[in-house]
């Protein structure tokens, strides 16, 4: 089963300006799939056979007068050497799209984009499904706990892989394959209380010193660590907007994770049913929203620019960003019912800004939309910005 996604655009348009384009994203998120089935014109090379792998590293002059045009090469961070020599090839060859790009591991696949690569690549990332791709095909919940429980990675729905045994599994992978040679991780034990200790605080202030007491390791480490979960796409961090207000506001990010299925598998919730009286419910439910907004942007080939407001006064609003110098709101609610008190946040920021000329919104656990005074409510499965 293929899914159309919304990626698909923005890839193809930028295919004929850049001689190299490269896709990244969490494993399993459909990387492979996409490329195959969007560009079939192109020879498909993993660089995950080992054979393969071992000739684009013992001769890559060689390997490259083979694949000399109109490639993909997948798992491409597993043979790093070969970047400066693609470097090379496109320069001296000049062609629009002549190599596609694909890896899983981030922090490897970006190291050799920056060295080689920078200004001949167009960079996109693919995540799991988005409400917009999973609506259009009928796979999205009729509930936002369903839907929140079970998450958003293609392969639970195509192949019908039951949640838990699917992130249970994705789990042994990332720790074992993905985080296992890196310097900064010796006990995968301890790394992996490090993320269950995340999960817990997601949708909360990041606190590093409590992360690191929590999981008995050292701030630095904690930092480390925290970087690794960011550059292979299990978290992501919403910064405080704090322009001309750096007095008044906190400084601290906060943390979410980009698929809540993950989330909850490490949060050990065993249902759907869990969460309606789950004791973070208002937590989830806004993770499952920011993520949601998060990935849209990335699909649509822009880099997201959102913040959260809180300041001393503990006046918080969940979202913030600004679109044509204006600044636009958003408050996220759990509730299946919409009470003005709902949006007080909102009202107080509108006015600590002054000449608010922006948009206000809200996002709620039920269907249908509507306006509260001059706040646009949209229900979680139709919400558009």
């Amino acid at each position: 089963m293929f899914v159309p996604r919304r990626i698909v655009p923005s890839l193809q348009q930028q295919l004929g300006k850049y001689p190299v384009l490269a896709l990244t994203g969490p494993r399993q998120s459909g990387k492979t799939t996409i490329l195959q089935e969007v560009f079939p014109e192109y020879t498909y090379v993993s660089l995950e056979n080992v054979d393969i792998r071992e000739r684009a590293l013992t001769d890559p002059n060689g390997f490259l007068r083979t694949y000399d045009n109109m490639v993909i090469f997948d798992e491409v961070q597993r043979a790093p050497s070969l970047f400066s020599y693609l470097q090379t090839k496109v320069d001296r060859d000049k062609k629009m799209g002549q190599y596609i790009l694909s890896g899983s591991q981030n922090f490897l696949l970006l190291d050799g984009i920056t060295q080689s690569l920078a200004g001949r690549v167009a960079l996109f990332k693919l995540f799991p499904f988005s409400f917009s791709e999973m609506l259009s095909a009928q796979l999205l919940a009729d509930n936002w706990m369903e839907a929140t429980f079970t998450g958003f990675y293609p392969a639970i729905f195509d192949r019908k892989v039951e949640a838990p045994v699917f992130y249970n599994n994705y789990l042994e992978t990332y720790v074992e394959r993905d985080v296992r040679n890196l310097r900064s991780v010796q006990d995968l034990r301890v790394f992996r209380l490090f993320l269950k200790r995340c999960a817990a605080n997601a949708g909360q202030l990041l606190n590093l010193n409590r992360l690191a007491i929590d999981t008995g390791i050292t701030i630095p480490t904690a930092k480390a660590w925290l970087s690794i979960l960011e550059s292979s796409y299990i978290v992501f961090m919403l910064s405080p907007y704090f322009r001309n207000f750096k007095k008044r506001l906190v400084k601290t990010p906060k943390l979410f994770f980009y698929d809540t299925g993950l989330l909850c598998n490490l949060l050990e919730i065993k249902s759907p049913a869990d969460l309606d009286n789950y004791f973070q419910r208002g937590s989830i439910f806004e993770n499952l929203i920011l993520a949601e907004i998060v990935k849209d942007r990335w699909h649509h080939g822009e880099r997201p620019s959102f913040y959260f407001w809180l300041d001393n006064h503990q006046v918080e609003v969940d979202l913030v960003w600004e679109e044509q110098s204006h600044l636009n709101l958003l408050e996220i609610k759990s509730s299946h019912t919409v009470l003005p008190n709902h949006f007080k946040g909102i009202e107080k920021v509108s006015k600590t800004l002054g000449d608010f000329s922006g948009k206000r919104f809200g996002v709620y656990a039920g269907d249908s939309g509507f306006y509260l005074h001059d706040v646009e409510v949209m229900g979680w499965k139709e919400m558009k910005f």
